[in-house]
């Protein structure tokens, strides 16, 4: 997949929110993908465009189909609206839209749904958000949905997007952002869409307008995530920088992060790194990586960046030993505090040779 593609897909995202217009809102809105933030960001600027804020007490209606049967959100879908000239009425997880094979709570009229989206009320606006990366194309009901409803996907984007997204936020902002700076903002947030709009805005207040959001900037005001400290930390296992990890360590439990918790991350890191590694070799690329194990491509090419550190057979061995030392833990046979910082110090002596 190029790079050229890979813009293409975000700019369908900014052409959807241009459509959302007041005129010109559709009747039913079809919402899906796994990135929240873009999915959240389209319901909000659709239901922005049909009803002023005072009306959203009265005309804005949510419904989780996990906890409502669908005719009940399709009987307010045509209810006439309070003091106003539109009604919103949101569908959240639509499972039944997906080939998902699990009981449901409740039992839906799907029959009442297909009536709705063939004659769609004229004053409501339906929203249906299905946060899922794929549906199931085979049922009536998504077959209706896709011919009729307005689209809009909400995938995540890729390492180039991110960077193209983080520099759009802070031209919006009136700051500027270099790459070196944007990814450096990408990593510290593990790519979170929703984690480096608030930091932009952040950032931007501490500059004012023209800022420059350096990379000396952005360390100094942005807080990083416990999963970035682990990412950090296991960045200097992987350098054989036994001080370091424990001063990042120590950091962690300075600020009560539990040893357990601490450990099942890094043990969820370096099976990334295990995964990445055994598909590189077996001729994937890091798109194919991320799709394979449903992660964000930018996470995959961190791990990919730690591969070369290890062999897959050290790798495997240190899974060995995180599970042992999580036997340890839960069994309390020794201090977890201890447990960890003897897994560190192991690590360099031996460089998980065993």
């Amino acid at each position: 997949m190029n790079v050229e593609f890979l813009h293409r897909s975000w700019m369908r995202v900014l052409q959807f929110w241009k459509q959302i217009k007041k005129d010109q809102l559709s009747p039913v809105y079809l919402l899906t993908g796994t990135e929240t933030y873009l999915m959240e960001q389209s319901a909000d600027k659709i239901i922005r465009a049909a009803l002023q804020e005072e009306e959203k007490d009265f005309n804005l209606s949510v419904y989780d189909m996990e906890e409502t049967p669908v005719e009940t959100a399709m009987d307010d879908a045509e209810t006439l609206p309070f003091m106003g000239d539109k009604r919103v009425v949101l569908l959240k997880n639509p499972s039944f839209l997906t080939g998902e094979k699990k009981k449901e709570k409740v039992e839906h009229q799907l029959s009442r749904l297909e009536q709705y989206i063939n004659e769609p009320a004229p004053y409501t606006i339906l929203i249906i958000q299905a946060p899922y990366e794929k549906l199931d194309e085979r049922k009536k009901i998504t077959k209706l949905l896709k011919k009729k409803a307005a689209a809009g996907e909400a995938k995540p984007l890729s390492e180039q997007e991110l960077i193209q997204w983080t520099r759009s936020l802070a031209a919006a902002e009136e700051t500027e952002i270099g790459k070196e700076a944007a990814e450096h903002l990408i990593a510290l947030t593990n790519g979170s869409l929703m984690m480096m709009d608030q930091e932009i805005k952040k950032l931007s207040a501490y500059t004012g307008p023209g800022g420059d959001l350096s990379k000396s900037l952005i360390d100094s005001l942005t807080a990083r995530t416990l999963e970035q400290n682990i990412f950090e930390l296991t960045s200097h296992v992987t350098g054989r920088k036994t001080d370091k990890a424990l001063h990042v360590l120590h950091d962690l439990l300075k600020a009560n992060e539990e040893p357990i918790k601490i450990l099942s991350l890094i043990t969820s890191q370096f099976r990334l790194i295990l995964q990445v590694k055994q598909l590189s070799s077996e001729g994937y690329g890091q798109p194919q990586i991320a799709g394979t194990l449903k992660v964000h491509p930018f996470r995959i090419k961190l791990a990919y960046q730690q591969t070369g550190a290890f062999s897959e057979d050290e790798l495997k061995n240190l899974m060995k030993e995180l599970a042992e030392a999580d036997y340890r833990m839960k069994t309390g046979g020794m201090d977890k505090v201890l447990i960890l910082e003897l897994f560190l110090m192991k690590l360099n002596r031996q460089g998980v040779h065993y």
